[in-house]
């Protein structure tokens, strides 16, 4: 841990919560070692790491929702033993999630005041409640009358009632997990302006993102953990975005060393017409600002940045699973449009989703059924394929790919993670597609499948395949890649190529820029 960047100075009285060598372990799985986790009254703290730091479990401890295997939880200097969501809120801890947990067909005032609405003579007091609704979203700057049904309101507004409902209960602690996610830049103002003003009235809060520029905009201080471990606490002043990118990816200032892609291939590709072209092309669905893109026959190209960059959501833009609202895209030259994946597919497409349990695998069916899928649905219900030829590629993927299994019939839910994937490969390569997305190919399986999916890669670009690939870890990105795309925030802010290519371009690129 970095304790010198910590100010040593504070109080400890100052600190509403201290979490102190917190550990948590799930079968097979370390996801917190001895983290630590202090908050200060009136300030705003964000607690950063990649996918997999750790992040939601020690939240998780914190709100009860976990038990912790050791360490100790204070409130306000007093050692307090959580059990269960109802134990925090009691010791005055509220969390307020991406996905806004309210009641939709209720009123504001409902919403404000569920499960302890006043009453008088055993009945609900009306008047009572609409009148403190008022004077609470008076209080707190939010624009909305009390008697309106909360789904007319805007997501934002939505977000603010959820904090609103937070704060009228006595809160000391007040966790944001992601609640900028889907709201705008005025939005996002308007949601800062909230959270300064609790900040001001003396609440610690925890704020949970991946936008850099959130966390620099309304952060007194930063924590940062990777792999379950506690890489340090620091100010947000003292600590360049440069520094913190490094530190959440994993990468010293020292071990930059990187991988050349070879010039003359990377030339002679820019010659040729592009196999697929953005032209402006955006996204509503996450707010993916407008972004161009060429890529070219046998071309693997990276898209980089930190977890809610933007990363999935532009190939997914491209590929029809969100839709696109803005620009064109162009396939072999033509301009064509990708309403949904099946148009995708039908013009030679191909993509392997990031959550393959929820987005991949059909886990009650077959591993031959979980291989044909895309290539019937491709052929259409009119060119069925015979049993016959689907046992007769299933085997040959299987083969191919070196899947472990008892044989085609085996059900997919009874592989093993790093199988599975092949399985959604052998899926999409039975289509012959001209350019594959994958998504985090290789997460969640053994260094050894690792490596072969990552040959495969390669193979499949020597073929003439193009590949858009997108992955959490750099050296993976650094020995398959071509050329690189750079996101933040849901932008696309830069290209790399060639000798640029590296770990340090790389994280000052997806940071800002700025020298360290």
């Amino acid at each position: 841990m970095d304790t010198e960047m910590i100010d040593q100075t504070d109080s400890q009285n100052d600190r509403v919560l201290t979490m102190t060598g917190i550990g948590k372990s799930f079968p097979g799985v370390r996801a917190l070692h001895k983290v630590n986790f202090s908050l200060r009254r009136g300030e705003i703290h964000a607690a950063m790491g990649e996918n997999g730091a750790g992040k939601s479990t020690l939240i998780k401890v914190l709100t009860g929702v976990y038990s912790m295997d050791e360490g100790s939880v204070a409130i306000e200097g007093k050692p307090v033993r959580i059990n269960s969501p109802q134990e925090a809120q009691r010791y005055g801890i509220s969390t307020v999630y991406q996905e806004v947990n309210l009641c939709p067909n209720l009123t504001v005032a409902e919403n404000l005041f569920l499960g302890r609405e006043p009453r008088s003579l055993g009945l609900i007091n009306w008047r009572k409640m609409h009148n403190s609704a008022g004077e609470l979203l008076q209080k707190l700057n939010i624009s909305v009358s009390p008697a309106v049904q909360l789904d007319t309101c805007s997501i934002a507004i939505q977000q603010m009632i959820a904090i609103a409902r937070a704060v009228s209960i006595d809160c000391k602690v007040l966790i944001l997990d992601e609640p900028t996610s889907s709201l705008d830049k005025d939005e996002v103002q308007k949601l800062f302006a909230l959270m300064r003003q609790l900040k001001a009235e003396g609440v610690g809060i925890i704020f949970i993102t991946h936008f850099l520029d959130q966390v620099y905009d309304v952060c007194n201080r930063i924590t940062v953990l990777r792999n379950g471990e506690l890489i340090g606490e620091y100010k947000a002043q003292d600590l360049p975005r440069f520094e913190l990118v490094s530190k959440m990816i994993g990468k010293d200032l020292e071990d930059l060393a990187g991988l050349k892609a070879d010039e003359s291939e990377l030339n002679a590709r820019q010659d040729e017409a592009p196999v697929l072209e953005a032209r402006n092309l955006s996204s509503g669905y996450a707010n993916v600002a407008p972004f161009s893109l060429l890529m070219h026959k046998g071309e693997v190209v990276g898209f980089s940045g930190l977890l809610g960059s933007g990363r999935s959501e532009l190939v997914r833009a491209i590929y029809g699973a969100d839709k696109a609202i803005h620009g064109d895209l162009f396939f072999k030259g033509k301009n064509v449009k990708i309403k949904k994946p099946l148009d995708a597919i039908k013009h030679g497409m191909s993509y392997l989703p990031e959550d393959r349990k929820i987005d991949g695998i059909i886990s009650e069916l077959s591993v031959r059924e979980n291989i044909v899928i895309a290539l019937q649905a491709k052929y259409g219900l009119f060119k069925r394929l015979s049993r016959r030829e689907m046992e007769k590629y299933a085997d040959e993927y299987i083969e191919l790919l070196k899947i472990k299994t008892s044989g085609h019939e085996t059900p997919m839910k009874s592989l093993s993670g790093g199988n599975q994937q092949k399985v959604i490969l052998a899926r999409w390569l039975l289509t012959n597609p001209e350019f594959m997305i994958l998504d985090e190919p290789t997460r969640g399986i053994d260094v050894g499948t690792k490596t072969e999916i990552q040959k495969l890669i390669l193979k499949l670009a020597s073929e003439g395949k193009s590949v858009a690939f997108i992955s959490s870890e750099l050296d993976e990105m650094m020995r398959t890649c071509s050329r690189m795309v750079i996101m933040r925030d849901r932008n696309k802010v830069g290209e790399l190529a060639g000798s640029d290519i590296n770990q340090e371009k790389i994280m000052r690129t997806i940071a800002g820029g700025e020298c360290a």
